[in-house]
């Protein structure tokens, strides 16, 4: 697996004239996305329509094109028989075979992999899970590097190369250290943790972001975001991210999208952050467990849920919901409702088109939308809600993982030049 320690997100362009070699990688990126945009919204496209849309002559899109089959990035298939005078052209389509990206998560109570291939399509995901929340960093790194390694071994089986790997915490990643450190992971028992000094490979360590920003690209590239939005997610605690126009916004530091720590009653509940009142005492996974008397059956303290009792808690929360059961309903009523004020606060301040709901809460979304939805309509009064712009993420919890693969994709859809294709001599 190779990892560049970059921060994981889209190359920013470089400064100052441009070399040949500058213009090769910026058509070769143009070109490549060009196609990659096309996939799967609308026909395969030609060589022609590549140069039709991108404004480069069909000499040179011959060229790159060229070049891109054979690294391995595109593939040409039978001719097109679309009616068009002319000769008609070889549909461009994404190689699902070639480079990849492998994503992995870092949960409390599980392990997660997948690799995806340049179309985006998941081939490969395993989960495992995590013996003890408590354990030392160490070891858990360990059983996530032979997680991966068993991942990037079924991914060659394939015919795909992993190129790249990013890792999913629920933690804070800051902005002056990036893809590399994780500042603080409560859940995890993780602080101050320098990632590639642990990593114990083989290969170089896998860039590390925060899972809840993760889950919000994975909404933008395979779900239901759009433009702007905000995505809230619940598994150890609240995950939240913002989305401005297309883009994930960090804020300063790295820490933007902080919505479990929202003050939703002032002077209200303590929160493990030290404050009080804040979102994740009356909405978080653990709180609606401990109200709907779920937490003592499950034999666990605070958040910490090991050995998939996450996702057994999740899954008996929406049978008792389904079921009718009064304490899990009032529960699930309340933490709606808490939800729903926070993120009304989030609505007034960035104007989305769309919040999101993704982890755990998207499984719990039948009986979480109704209050959601009420408390939203009583509070945002100044602007248009329309009841359908809150939705349930179809990725659910699958998100942060397809996220973390998904970096590595789009980095070679925006410049395989640098990620995978040999330099021009």
């Amino acid at each position: 697996m190779a990892a560049d320690g970059q921060q994981p997100s889209d190359p920013a362009p470089r400064r100052g004239p441009a070399s040949q070699q500058d213009i090769r990688r910026q058509n070769l990126a143009l070109v490549m996305q060009t196609v990659a945009a096309a996939h799967p919204l609308s026909r395969a496209l030609s060589r022609a329509d590549v140069a039709g849309r991108t404004g480069l002559t069909r000499t040179a899109v011959s060229s790159l094109v060229d070049e891109l089959i054979g690294g391995g990035l595109l593939v040409e298939g039978e001719l097109e028989r679309s009616g068009r005078v002319g000769r008609p052209g070889r549909a461009l389509g994404l190689n699902d075979t070639g480079p990849a990206g492998l994503g992995l998560e870092a949960g409390v109570a599980h392990l997660g992999a997948c690799v995806l291939d340049l179309r985006g399509e998941v081939r490969v995901e395993l989960h495992r899970p995590a013996p003890n929340a408590a354990r030392p960093a160490a070891e858990t790194l360990a059983d996530l590097a032979a997680l991966a390694a068993e991942a990037e071994r079924q991914a060659v089986d394939l015919g795909l190369r992993v190129v790249g790997g990013v890792l999913a915490v629920p933690g804070s990643v800051p902005r002056d250290t990036p893809g590399r450190r994780v500042e603080h992971a409560p859940n995890l028992g993780w602080h101050h943790l320098d990632l590639p000094a642990l990593w114990p490979g083989p290969g170089p360590a896998p860039a590390v972001e925060n899972e809840a920003n993760l889950g919000a690209l994975a909404e933008l590239r395979q779900g239901v975001g759009t433009g702007t939005f905000v995505h809230i997610s619940a598994g150890e605690g609240i995950g939240g991210a913002l989305v401005l126009d297309g883009e994930l916004f960090r804020g300063v530091q790295g820490f933007a999208g902080e919505l479990g720590h929202l003050t939703v009653r002032p002077d209200g509940r303590p929160c493990s952050c030290g404050a009080r009142g804040c979102l994740e005492p009356y909405a978080g996974l653990a709180a609606v467990l401990r109200a709907a008397g779920l937490l003592d059956e499950l034999d666990a303290t605070g958040s910490n849920l090991t050995d998939g009792q996450e996702i057994d808690a999740v899954a008996e929360l929406a049978r008792r919901a389904a079921a009718g059961h009064a304490d899990t309903r009032r529960a699930l009523r309340h933490a709606g409702t808490a939800l729903g004020t926070a993120l009304a606060a989030a609505v007034h301040l960035i104007d989305p088109a769309t919040v999101v709901l993704g982890g755990a809460y998207a499984d719990l979304a039948p009986w979480l939308l109704p209050p959601m939805r009420a408390e939203l309509a009583t509070l945002i009064r100044v602007r248009p809600w329309p009841e359908d712009a809150l939705r349930a993420s179809p990725l659910a919890r699958r998100g942060p993982v397809l996220g973390a693969a998904l970096v590595t994709v789009r980095r070679l859809h925006t410049d395989p030049a640098t990620l995978w294709l040999p330099a021009e001599s």
